[in-house]
């Protein structure tokens, strides 16, 4: 079998970011299948262009079996919202036309976001008399309404009808949350199968301690903690820097953030202005990397505004903070909050609150065997109940469904 995926923001093993797919790739691999990438060469996380010439396309073999197909993209992604539009639909226009010479593929995988790659994926699979499944990892345009970053009417309407479109349209629907579920039926999907956000536990080595970090950011003997990933207007990290200018007076207790996005210059600016000192900003590292950022907290904050639209969401990084033992602070409401009280992997904190973040840290801070313990029983339910190979193995098994009903 040979799957096409038409992916703006993938990010291999590597890179920064969310590595979801390069790890089911690799599992598809070795079960003997074919994977080519379309994506982009600008960092969805960072912004930044991984070309230094730019290029229609760039070709990588990294590894038998995955070919990777860097696809020429307007490079000013966080620029404004505006500029974020001209790079989705640069890469729709820019990975149709290579996708059109990928020869021999079996099935396109498609997904969102951003929702306009989904036209790519759809109009390949059309002309190439082959299924399409579609993935929805966050339910786009609707966050981007909730949030505010989208107000235009018409580009409103444009992208619900192509939601709606791409839902009625594909073979086989996936989706990585159950509070997806509902919202993806009521836009017209028929054929849905959950496959949750997970973890690739061998990733996460608990015999690394996480010390050269420490002794390289001078964190010794600091209770941290950390926040990995996204600095976006979603994210909603200054309630982090209201948290820690209430702790401030406590010298033991240390932020440190990791990661890039639009917001980041904002929040640094902020932390400067209000003279925190027990607040670190460090840039984004490969998924590879972060085991001995991880290793090196001792609390971990998951984090998005508080709005309605945002408690279907299963983020990547709880499940990456139980692998690697971390207890999580979780500022997010809904399906999340009840795997996480479900395991007993952390402490569920009013969104939007940062007095009672900073009451859980010292709490944390105050109790270091009962967090360690915290830690524990999320490495225990994330190898039994959210481990990437058995994920993966589940995906494997619709596609090979999906070729089954199209041949019959």
């Amino acid at each position: 079998m040979h799957i096409l995926l038409i992916h703006q923001a993938f990010a291999a093993i590597n890179e920064p970011g969310g590595t979801r797919h390069h790890e089911i790739a690799r599992y598809l691999v070795k079960q003997g299948h074919q994977v080519t990438i379309i994506t982009s060469p600008v960092s969805y996380l960072t912004g930044h262009n991984t070309e230094i010439n730019t290029r229609w396309v760039t070709r990588e073999n990294s590894e038998p079996g995955i070919t990777i197909l860097r696809a020429y993209t307007y490079a000013a992604l966080h620029r404004s919202f505006f500029h974020r539009v001209l790079s989705f639909f640069s890469f729709m226009f820019s990975s149709f036309f290579i996708g059109l010479g990928v020869k021999n593929v079996s099935v396109i995988w498609g997904t969102t976001p951003p929702i306009f790659q989904g036209w790519t994926a759809w109009l390949l699979a059309r002309l190439k008399g082959v299924p399409l499944l579609f993935e929805v990892r966050d339910l786009w345009p609707a966050f981007a309404i909730a949030v505010g970053v989208l107000k235009n009417k018409t580009l409103i309407r444009m992208s619900e009808w192509l939601e709606r479109f791409l839902y009625r349209h594909a073979d086989e629907m996936v989706v990585n949350s159950p509070g997806f579920i509902a919202h993806v039926s009521q836009r017209g999907a028929k054929k849905i199968t959950l496959i949750e956000n997970g973890v690739d536990v061998s990733m996460f080595n608990l015999s690394v301690t996480g010390a050269e970090f420490r002794k390289t950011h001078h964190l010794e003997n600091k209770f941290i903690t950390l926040y990995a990933g996204a600095h976006g207007i979603s994210n909603n990290l200054g309630v982090i820097l209201e948290s820690a200018a209430i702790t401030l007076e406590n010298p033991e207790i240390a932020y440190v953030f990791v990661g890039d996005g639009k917001e980041k210059n904002n929040l640094v600016e902020a932390a400067k202005s209000k003279q925190l000192t027990n607040i670190l900003f460090l840039p984004s590292v490969p998924k590879m990397e972060m085991i001995s950022v991880l290793a090196a907290a001792d609390a971990c904050i998951a984090i998005l505004k508080p709005i309605d639209m945002y408690k279907t969401t299963y983020p990547n990084k709880v499940f990456d903070y139980m692998a690697a033992a971390k207890p999580v602070l979780l500022l997010i409401d809904g399906v999340i909050r009840q795997v996480v009280e479900e395991a007993n992997c952390g402490k569920f904190v009013e969104p939007g609150d940062p007095q009672a973040l900073a009451d859980q840290i010292k709490i944390m801070h105050n109790d270091i065997e009962n967090t360690k313990q915290l830690g524990k029983n999320g490495r225990v339910f994330v190898e039994q109940h959210f481990n990437r190979s058995h994920l993966a193995a589940k995906m494997e098994n619709v596609f090979t469904c999906l070729l089954r009903s199209d041949e019959k």
